[in-house]
Parts: structure tokens; C-alpha cells; sequence
């Protein structure tokens, strides 16, 4: 069971728990501004904002749990285990896996808002990273200091819902 959660005062604080019994090889990870990224199906992109979070990383490759960027954008992936279904490849759309779903929107996207811009653009896939990892089933929670959504993938296509917390 994981959980998130966006806490505002005159500040905003954004957390989340990985509560497993066993760590899956995470740690605290940083992605300076500017670091080239190679996405499975969009190509090499340069231009980025910094990212720190936890995450499990393959070779130079980050796969984030949650992050946060240098904008105050927040994002966390949480277990949606038998609910989770991931679109086709589109020749349409930015193909986007997965895996890459946290980097992609918290490298280009400084606000709630600009995310669900981004969301329009994107096809959400289940590219898996590597054969020896599964495709994790997850739904998505994406928060700045005024907004929150949640983002689920299934079989009927991509949900935004409105998170507030009031």
C-alpha cells in the first residue's frame, strides 16, 4: 500500500510512502537541469528542469517513484494493481512508457496545469524498461502549490481527475 499526500500552510509540502517489506534498490536521486535523457519512443531531449526524488536507477537511467522538480511540481506513482492498462503505440500522440511517465512531465512542466496540457499530447504505453522488469501497474498522482491530480490509465483510456485538498 502506498500512500500520497500534499500538505499546504504557507508552504507546500509533498510526500508519499513506499510501504514494502523489502527495498527494491531505491535511493535518493538527482537529475541536474539540463541532462541529456533518451526516451524509449520520443528520442534524446537536453533541455530539462532539475529533478530529485527517489528512484531506482539502471545505469545512468532514473526510474522514479516520486520526484520533485526545481518549479515546486510534484509527482508520485502508486500502486493501481488490476486497474492499470496502458495504451497502444500511436503514431499521433508522443509515446510516452510508463516508467518514463515522472521524468517526462516533471523534466518540461512547471505547474499542475502545464502538466495537463502535456497530458493531451501524450499516449501512455507499456513499453516495459527491460525484459527482466515488469511493466508496473500504477496511477499517478501530480501536484504544485495550488493544484493536485490524480492521472489513471485503463482499458477505457486516460482519466484526469481533479484531486483537491481542501
Amino acid at each position: 500500500m502506498c500512500t500520497a499526500a500534499v500538505y499546504r500552510t504557507k508552504d507546500t509540502y509533498f510526500g508519499r510512502t513506499l510501504d514494502y517489506e523489502f527495498s527494491y534498490g531505491d535511493e535518493v536521486t538527482i537529475t541536474p537541469r539540463n541532462y541529456p535523457l533518451k526516451f524509449r519512443h520520443i528520442g534524446a531531449i537536453e533541455k530539462n528542469y532539475a529533478i530529485l526524488g527517489m528512484a531506482h536507477v539502471v545505469g545512468d537511467y532514473p526510474l522514479y517513484y516520486d520526484a520533485i522538480n526545481e518549479k515546486g511540481l510534484g509527482m508520485a506513482g502508486l500502486n493501481f494493481v488490476g486497474n492499470a492498462v496502458y495504451q497502444e503505440l500511436s503514431n499521433e500522440k508522443k509515446n510516452v512508457a510508463q516508467y518514463e511517465f515522472i521524468l517526462w512531465i516533471l523534466r518540461q512542466c512547471a505547474t499542475v496545469q502545464e502538466a495537463k496540457d502535456c497530458l493531451v499530447q501524450m499516449q501512455l504505453v507499456g513499453t516495459p524498461f527491460h525484459e527482466s522488469l515488469p511493466t508496473a501497474q500504477l496511477h499517478w498522482m501530480i501536484a504544485d502549490a495550488k493544484d493536485c491530480i490524480v492521472v489513471e490509465c485503463m482499458a477505457d483510456g486516460l482519466h484526469v481527475y481533479d484531486n483537491p485538498a481542501e
